[in-house]
């Protein structure tokens, strides 16, 4: 590797320049009128308005010229529609909104009212290639965020740089990132150091500051610094690539109100046919009106009771919240499993790694009589240093932290199942678990590899019961206790933890606040249990758990309160995520089982989010049931106005579909919801 150590890093890049990226996605919500007008759709609704006009403007001095316009307005803004409504009928043996307006414009047509025709043609087009553009938007700004995915990257084959696809990578192979480029590869890093902007996969704002062995993903945006990655991942199965998946997912899963609205539509699509044939059949020698009357206030009837505002009161503020929450770093598989979370009553936690860090830190480092706690540490690190067991690299990190002079430790090696020993100045230290205090007199722990029991170990009767004291405080604490031998004396002992998450306490109390009640499922003992439930606030603790034990108890939560979320992050969790009603899977930490299972995907592992999905989910509702209503009263005030009073072909069109843009604009409202 002395290619690496040769190069240097020169200036930035053009993309980084004035602090802005230009592949970074456009801001989701707002409406950028190159696009609008690049849309196919809106242009040939726009193309048939034009017609229209310049029909209705020789209309005046040539009817027969004006019709062929009207013609070609008609085939301009309608083909797509027809289109549609036809593949409908043919390939689903089914009736649509799309074949309705067609059939009203045709009918309108028919009778002479060419331009009220070719006016519904132009505003129903518009309206649907608005809604269509407006669905496109949600599903851009759901991708947005995965789109920065680069298609080559740079392999460092013999001291040379050969850009290759990034299919083409392979575990263990180095590559270089140059500042401002994208990171085209999960891996760590094996030279260099720089600010990565994570914005893209976590959430994070900041960018955050990477050395030597830190891990980075696919698609996150490097700083000024040049970096040279080891490659951990293959590119399907990179974190990136499950984000993809998951959002896929996330655009074809519907949920279960919108399935039950386009059953509704098919029904409903066929009994307004009916009506409107029945109106034609016997208006005449019932309500005695005339044939133009009749047939005009039918295809009027055949307008405004058409559901497409119904149709469209779910879909559009599904996918809003979906994109709102992949902002926040919250992935979704689909809009079923926001509909879920607006019911929640329980949010269940598993501990290890959810609730807590999944990490155990120093707590409490006692040092015994006539020993400085500093020195101590230091010469603990210096033992522990040797050994990659997380208890061990706890013990270092501490020593670091506190800037603890750490020294020359030789001979070290691991005592199976016990713990660590080395020599300083001669002297054998060992730091190790202190079930030692519970060993008889004289016996031989450890096949003889521990110092022998007796009363020149240091253990003798008085520091025995001073060291059995501290350490049943520190285990009733929850906390995993090791010992420090100094030859065959102890001389101090050290508490580790897992420790909570610093949001953890917050997100608790903000899904109580919600009115949610919050458990914790754990497999560790009943006291650590207990000790974590209480720093973090939580009303219900199930400890001692084994998997099938976790899916008893979501099972019991549900039969008991109803809806249950579980969030967790690994492969003993994931029964127990498929049993909830909706599964939320740690992104960062989480194993590749949970998050398969999961629902939904913490990508920042942020669980203070849920509180605000759930929120974010219960205004979905409220806005769905808004959007219903006012559909629903809109159709019921056209069709009672046309029979009573008689309503303008061209005013019945523009307040059906006025509606429906409306609704999709009240759901598009979700876009740039806060919490």
């Amino acid at each position: 590797m002395e290619w690496i150590q040769n190069q240097t890093t020169t200036g930035r890049i053009s993309t980084i320049e004035n602090g802005a990226d230009p592949r970074e996605p456009r801001q989701p919500g707002k409406w950028d009128l190159r696009s609008l007008l690049g849309n196919a759709e809106v242009v040939a609704a726009l193309g048939s308005g034009l017609l229209m006009l310049v029909a209705w403007l020789t209309s005046q001095w040539s009817e027969p010229i004006s019709i062929v316009l009207y013609v070609i307005s008609y085939a301009v803004g309608g083909w797509v529609k027809a289109k549609e409504g036809v593949e409908t009928l043919l390939k689903e043996r089914d009736l649509d909104v799309n074949l309705l307006m067609i059939a009203a414009a045709m009918g309108a047509a028919s009778i002479g009212y060419w331009n009220e025709g070719a006016m519904l043609i132009f505003i129903f087009a518009l309206s649907g290639a608005l809604e269509s553009y407006t669905m496109e938007r949600s599903h851009k700004d759901i991708s947005s965020l995965m789109e920065l995915q680069p298609e080559t990257a740079l392999r460092i084959e013999k001291g040379e740089m050969v850009p290759v696809s990034i299919n083409l990578l392979e575990i263990g192979d180095l590559i270089l990132v140059k500042p401002g480029e994208l990171i085209p590869a999960d891996g760590k890093i094996y030279r260099g150091g720089s600010a990565v902007n994570q914005a893209s996969i976590t959430g994070e704002s900041v960018p955050v500051d990477k050395s030597v062995g830190d891990e980075v993903f696919t698609g996150t945006l490097n700083g000024e610094g040049v970096l040279y990655i080891e490659v951990t991942q293959s590119a399907e199965s990179t974190l990136f690539a499950k984000i993809i998946r998951l959002v896929e997912e996330a655009e074809s899963e519907v949920p279960a109100s919108q399935r039950f609205i386009k059953r509704f539509e098919s029904i409903y699509a066929r009994v307004v046919v009916v009506a409107t044939l029945t109106l034609i059949v016997l208006a005449t020698p019932v309500l005695g009106w005339d044939w133009d009357t009749t047939f005009y206030k039918a295809m009027v009837f055949l307008v405004v009771a058409s559901p497409c505002a119904l149709v469209s009161s779910i879909m559009p503020a599904m996918l809003s919240a979906i994109s709102n929450r992949a902002r926040k770093g919250v992935l979704f598989k689909g809009g079923a499993h926001i509909e879920n979370m607006a019911r929640t009553s329980v949010v269940a936690f598993d501990k290890t790694g959810t609730l807590t860090l999944g990490a155990p830190v120093v707590t409490d480092f006692i040092a015994g009589e006539g020993w400085d706690r500093h020195e101590l540490l230091g010469i603990s690190a210096s033992i522990e240093r040797m050994s990659k067991h997380p208890l061990a690299m706890a013990i270092v990190d501490s020593a670091q932290k506190e800037g603890a002079l750490l020294v020359q430790a030789e001979n070290g090696q691991s005592i199976t199942g016990w713990g660590m020993q080395a020599e300083i100045e001669g002297i054998t230290w060992k730091i190790g678990k202190s079930d030692i205090l519970d060993l008889p007199a004289g016996a031989q722990p450890l096949d003889g590899e521990a110092p022998p029991q007796d009363e020149n170990l240091g253990v003798i009767r008085e520091n025995r019961q001073y060291w059995l004291s501290v350490r049943n405080k520190l285990e009733s604490e929850g906390k995993t206790v090791s010992v420090i031998l100094k030859g065959d004396h102890i001389v101090g002992m050290i508490a580790l933890q897992d420790a909570v998450r610093p949001q953890a306490a917050l997100a608790v109390r903000r899904l109580q606040q919600l009115g949610i009640k919050v458990a914790m499922l754990t497999g560790d003992r009943k006291a650590t249990a207990e000790v974590i439930a209480k720093q973090s606030g939580v009303d219900m603790v199930f400890s001692d758990l084994l998997p099938e034990d976790k899916v008893s108890h979501i099972k019991e939560l549900r039969a008991r309160y109803g809806h249950v979320v579980m969030v967790g992050d690994g492969v003993n969790d994931a029964p127990a995520l498929a049993t909830a009603t909706v599964g939320i899977g740690m992104g960062v930490s989480g194993s590749g089982t949970a998050l398969e299972v999961a629902d939904a995907v913490l990508m920042n592992d942020n669980i203070d989010e849920i509180a605000g999905t759930i929120k974010l989910a219960r205004r979905v509702q409220r806005i769905v049931k808004q959007n219903m209503i006012f559909a629903i009263a809109v159709i019921l005030t056209l069709i009672a106005a046309n029979f009573l009073q008689g309503v303008a072909l061209p005013l019945g069109v523009i307040g059906h579909e006025g509606s429906t843009i409306l609704v999709i604009l009240n759901g598009l409202r979700l876009l740039r919801s806060g919490r």
